[in-house]
């Protein structure tokens, strides 16, 4: 379930302490508590490589083609706090521009990603998590 979704429903008082807990749980996940951020800029070992057309390019004047966007280098432009697709079904995670399933950078989640983020910052400063 979406760290957004459980934050509502815990609003909702349907379990709220646990729905919270595991909402923070979700967020600190993709944070990078496990050794790895999935948010480009952000965190230990974040993704360098993004699926991202503008990011891949280097400044103007140099070119932005298909050898560019092959190349096995880190993006030239870091798109700070955005989030990729991150990992498989089973926790897989390869940091590679052309794996557009796990390292696209998309408005929907990272919508949802920042909603939650901003929730999870309003119940800490509210005293929501005790």
């Amino acid at each position: 379930m979406h760290p957004i979704l459980l934050t509502f429903a815990a609003d909702l008082n349907i379990n709220s302490l646990t729905y919270r807990k595991f909402a923070q749980q979700q967020i600190h996940y993709a944070l990078g508590d496990t050794g790895r951020s999935f948010v480009c800029g952000f965190g230990t070992n974040p993704p360098v490589k993004s699926h991202h057309r503008s990011s891949s390019c280097p400044n103007i004047p140099n070119t932005c083609d298909w050898n560019t966007y092959n190349s096995p280098s880190p993006n030239a432009q870091i798109l700070y706090g955005a989030l990729v697709g991150g990992p498989d079904n089973n926790d897989n995670y390869s940091d590679d521009r052309s794996n557009y399933v796990s390292n696209e950078v998309a408005t929907d989640y990272n919508a949802g990603f920042q909603g939650a983020v901003a929730a999870l910052q309003a119940l800490a400063v509210n005293g929501k998590f005790n």
